[in-house]
């Protein structure tokens, strides 16, 4: 068994989104084995436990994954995780992996599978970012590999936070904005761990998409829930979404039903469901689904000198 400290080192974005977009696709022809993910809350956060198995790939295995917003304070990554790889015919694990960055990719690949099939363009696009933080960053990069970006703003509650994301990613046309002014655009990504609605349904013009990347624990939510009533949702997986995603908190509060779903991503990258006009605002509800996490451990062993026979395929 090998252990891998920086298996994202080399990894290519576009085959990265690649891979999870394939992934998507087995979920939507329900080709895969993934039970919801486990939630166990500690002191100050949780850590969550993520199995899955993918049989057209031969790929079967396990993250333990943790959410820790305070710990930025500590000099520690607000999200950590471990990822185990099985030997689907014998259980023998084979490989253990640091998955904190590669849980940044594949979470940043999935709004970009999701930008690429429910933006109303492709090219040119404006995009607003709420929250300036590693996942932020880790959206834009994964869009901009499949996607043509024009003008960025972005916003934080701290401006030191926003204008540091600036200097970060000053290779694209970006500057910081009010909140208002970020979310007046053509590709709406939040990523903050906020428990009360950031964005307002008023400030939303016709034809937004919007990636909901932060709410994935129950009582998270960044949008006012009058977006959600108003637009056709998107999900990664219901179970997971209606538990901890950015509809459970206007699911529990009676101010949306799961019925109003208008389906999933993996229907979406199917053809079997998607955007029905230019003027329609959608939303993608991303939780993360352990499928995305083996898809792209498998393109992290098949890396430049990775070194290791792979038991599968």
């Amino acid at each position: 068994m090998r252990y891998y400290a920086h298996p994202e080192e080399g990894l290519d974005l576009a085959r990265i989104n690649a891979v999870v977009e394939e992934a998507f696709a087995a979920f939507g022809r329900d080709e895969v084995e993934m039970p919801p993910k486990v939630y166990v809350n500690l002191d100050g956060g949780d850590f969550r436990t993520m199995p899955a198995y993918i049989p057209s790939l031969g790929l079967a295995g396990v993250k333990i994954v943790n959410v820790h917003p305070d710990n930025p304070a500590c000099g520690l990554p607000s999200v950590m995780a471990l990822l185990v790889l099985l030997a689907p015919a014998t259980g023998m694990p084979y490989a253990v992996m640091n998955a904190t960055m590669l849980t940044d990719l594949r979470t940043g690949a999935s709004g970009a599978v999701a930008a690429r099939h429910l933006c109303r363009r492709q090219d040119d696009l404006e995009v607003g970012l709420v929250g300036a933080g590693r996942q932020a960053e880790a959206q834009l990069e994964a869009t901009a590999a499949w996607l043509g970006i024009g003008r960025i703003r972005v916003w934080s509650r701290s401006e030191a936070s926003a204008e540091a994301f600036v200097r970060r990613c000053d290779r694209f046309d970006i500057e910081t904005a009010t909140l208002e002014r970020v979310v007046d655009c053509d590709l709406l990504v939040t990523t903050t761990p906020s428990r009360t609605p950031l964005v307002s349904n008023d400030w939303i013009r016709d034809g937004t998409h919007i990636n909901a990347i932060g709410a994935d624990a129950p009582g998270k939510q960044e949008l006012d829930p009058a977006i959600l009533v108003r637009a056709r949702v998107f999900v990664d997986d219901p179970r997971q979404a209606v538990h901890s995603g950015e509809i459970n908190v206007p699911i529990a509060a009676g101010q949306y039903r799961a019925e109003q779903l208008a389906g999933t991503l993996g229907e979406v990258v199917l053809g079997k469901k998607g955007r029905q006009s230019d003027a329609e605002i959608t939303v993608f509800d991303s939780t993360g689904l352990a499928i995305q996490d083996l898809a792209i451990a498998r393109v992290a062993l098949e890396g430049p000198d990775r070194g290791i026979e792979l038991p599968f395929p």
